[in-house]
């Protein structure tokens, strides 16, 4: 679990990644975060789904707000798919921003308390103690379909990849 150079960066500044990365493959580690009425949720709570796992730095930035709004909208053609937005931002914060960008089709979660997501999928931005942009699909059988760890975290995810990397998995 050796911190990751070399992945992300900020506006082109180099950041490092903490905790075990994942693959493709391998059966999608557990994990514990907070919903927004700081109810504890785990990956078991969502077995058997197809899930989308949005992972942001902060839904009050732009970028954030963006893809997560596209992931909600999104949400109406994909049928038995769930999308989680995963953050660092406190449930009520999340709860706030939801309810002000009217998106009601995307789980948000706060990784805040423990970072047990972030940790468990090598997403976490040592310096920021933020989470890093990615994407990862996990199949109705716990197992990762799909990742992608955006490599510049002021840009978008490939939507169209990951929508058919969970279409793929139903």
């Amino acid at each position: 679990m050796a911190d990751r150079t070399g992945i992300i960066t900020l506006h082109g500044n180099g950041l490092t990644l903490a905790g075990t990365p994942v693959q493709v493959g391998q059966k999608a580690p557990n994990f514990t975060v907070l919903d927004t009425a700081l109810a504890p949720k785990t990956l078991a709570d969502y077995a058997g789904r197809v899930l989308i796992i949005s992972s942001v730095p902060s839904l009050d930035t732009p970028v954030c707000d963006m893809e997560t709004r596209r992931f909600n909208t999104e949400a109406a053609n994909l049928g038995d798919v769930t999308i989680l937005t995963i953050s660092t931002d406190l449930p009520f914060a999340q709860k706030r921003w939801c309810g002000a960008a009217g998106v009601d089709k995307v789980v948000t979660l706060s990784d805040h308390r423990d970072l047990s997501f972030g940790m468990a999928y090598g997403l976490v931005i040592r310096e920021l103690r933020l989470l890093a942009r990615a994407v990862l699909v996990v199949d109705p059988k716990g197992v990762i379909a799909y990742q992608q760890i955006v490599g510049e975290v002021s840009q978008e995810p490939d939507y169209a990849a990951a929508l058919t990397a969970a279409r793929a998995a139903l």
